[in-house]
């Protein structure tokens, strides 16, 4: 049996393994509710808890994205380790304190949390605006890496648009089906098979094609020594733009709406032995990123449409391996993409249903309100699935561009938490230039100053105008401060 043969039979065999894992998740439980779909009745364990935040971090970005830019970029894609182990620490403060002030006001998203602090449904709307545009964004990075894994692993026989449509629908199914607990426990069988894919076949490809990643890095030191560093002479990235890349990552990763959802469906332990055990995760990010180093000198980029093929090129060209071995690593790539896809599809629906419908469509029925749920799944979806058959931007730009976007809720959340003096006004004004500061540094000029993140110099104006205005209008009651600011 030719190699594409048994790569396809295997990753047809997975998503529809993952399909049955996602719908039998939600059999039994009370799946008309809106509890239950939104953040599955408040009553996520540790354990799946563990998985659910893993699929955070293996994403098409680490099959794909991770060993494209060490490849490509060298040192600067270490950046994916650095914010990936530090970016959690701060949810073990700020994680317990949001979902006891969700669980007290029967909160599931980002908008209505704002929304509960400053009063203003205006907030809400922004919110969800902001948080679908990210959200699509971030999708389209996931499908991508879902269609470059069936184009290259069945060489070519399924094109972009066909391998997309077969694997974010699987996705779009159980999630709209059962919701937050269908993502939670098909990312827990995800998460099983993307950690073995990752070290097994990582470290299969360092080692037969460099006898190890000592012999690797003492020949890249020897013969290209620019390449494993920053900011220097021959570097491909300046020190100024890969701290604000940390940074952005640093502070966007929290800001997701998703993690939200998660810090109201579990309990406060459950959170803070999360944050210690989640930078466990960044490890089995190394061998991706060896995959990427070793294929410097290896793999001439003319070789490649784009860096982001590295991995699945290695391996059904450059090594031809078996085709069960395609089918594998094709397996674990989507598995990687999916864990991701499943939890911003849902979030992105409820925040879009939460604080753009429920604000212009007042006084909604709980039905009403998730059978849109369920319908803004598909309609996310279709967005996305736009942008990833005629988008033309690489996984991990499309990646920071998302975080740049969703970084621009950091001002109100810590504000609404922790800063008494911080109203309406002040954040609305604040989240508006802010974002409109990051996307003209996306879209529309050329460059940034200095190399900067636009995220960061969105962040800059968001902070700046927040302040200025909330000093220069009256002050929030204090009894609704009291409500977030005071809550233990």
């Amino acid at each position: 049996m030719p190699g594409y043969q048994m790569a396809l039979i295997m990753m047809i065999g997975y998503l529809v393994i993952a399909l049955i894992v996602g719908i039998m998740a939600g059999r039994g439980r009370d799946s008309g509710s809106l509890d239950e779909f939104a953040v599955a009745g408040r009553g996520i364990s540790l354990f799946v808890m563990w998985f659910l935040m893993g699929g955070a971090v293996f994403s098409a970005f680490s099959f794909l994205g991770a060993p494209g830019w060490a490849y490509s970029k060298g040192a600067p894609a270490l950046y994916i380790i650095t914010y990936t182990a530090f970016a959690i620490l701060p949810w073990y403060i700020i994680g317990p304190k949001i979902g006891k002030i969700g669980k007290k006001h029967n909160f599931y998203t980002v908008a209505a949390f704002l929304k509960g602090r400053f009063k203003s449904p205006a907030i809400a709307v922004i919110v969800g605006l902001i948080a679908l545009f990210a959200s699509v964004q971030y999708l389209a990075t996931q499908m991508s890496g879902m269609a470059i894994i069936f184009d290259i692993m069945t060489e070519g026989r399924i094109p972009i648009w066909l391998g997309a449509l077969i694997s974010y629908g699987i996705v779009v199914i159980y999630v709209a089906t059962g919701g937050l607990r269908a993502a939670a426990w098909s990312d827990v069988f995800q998460g099983l098979l993307m950690i073995i894919v990752s070290w097994v076949v990582g470290m299969a490809i360092v080692y037969q094609l460099h006898g190890g990643p000592t012999d690797m890095f003492t020949k890249m030191v020897a013969e290209t020594p620019e390449f494993l560093q920053i900011g220097k002479e021959g570097s491909s990235m300046g020190a100024i733009a890969y701290t604000t890349t940390i940074l952005i990552s640093v502070i966007g990763f929290l800001m997701w709406p998703h993690l939200f959802s998660k810090s109201y469906a579990s309990n406060s332990r459950t959170i803070k032995k999360t944050v210690l055990a989640y930078p466990v995760f960044a490890l089995f990010l190394v061998p991706l990123l060896l995959v990427g180093f070793a294929a410097k000198g290896v793999v001439d980029s003319g070789e490649l449409a784009n860096s982001d093929q590295i991995l699945p090129y290695l391996i059904t060209v450059v090594m031809n391996l078996p085709g069960w071995l395609y089918g594998l690593v094709g397996a674990g790539a989507l598995a990687a993409a999916m864990s991701t896809a499943d939890a911003i599809t849902h979030s992105a629906s409820l925040e879009v249903t939460d604080g753009i419908i429920k604000n212009i469509w007042k006084n909604l029925s709980d039905k009403k309100t998730l059978l849109i749920m369920r319908i803004g799944v598909f309609v996310i979806g279709a967005l996305a699935y736009y942008i990833t058959v005629f988008g033309g931007q690489g996984l991990i730009a499309l990646l920071l561009g998302a975080y740049g976007s969703i970084a621009q809720f950091a001002p109100g959340i810590y504000s609404a938490l922790y800063w008494r003096r911080a109203n309406a006004k002040g954040v609305i004004s604040g989240l508006v230039v802010g974002t409109l500061v990051n996307y003209y540094y996306q879209l529309v000029a050329t460059s940034t100053p200095f190399e900067i993140h636009a995220g960061i110099l969105g962040l800059i104006a968001n902070i700046v105008v927040m302040v200025t205005v909330s000093y220069l209008t009256k002050p929030q009651d204090e009894e609704d401060v009291k409500k977030y600011v005071d809550a233990a």
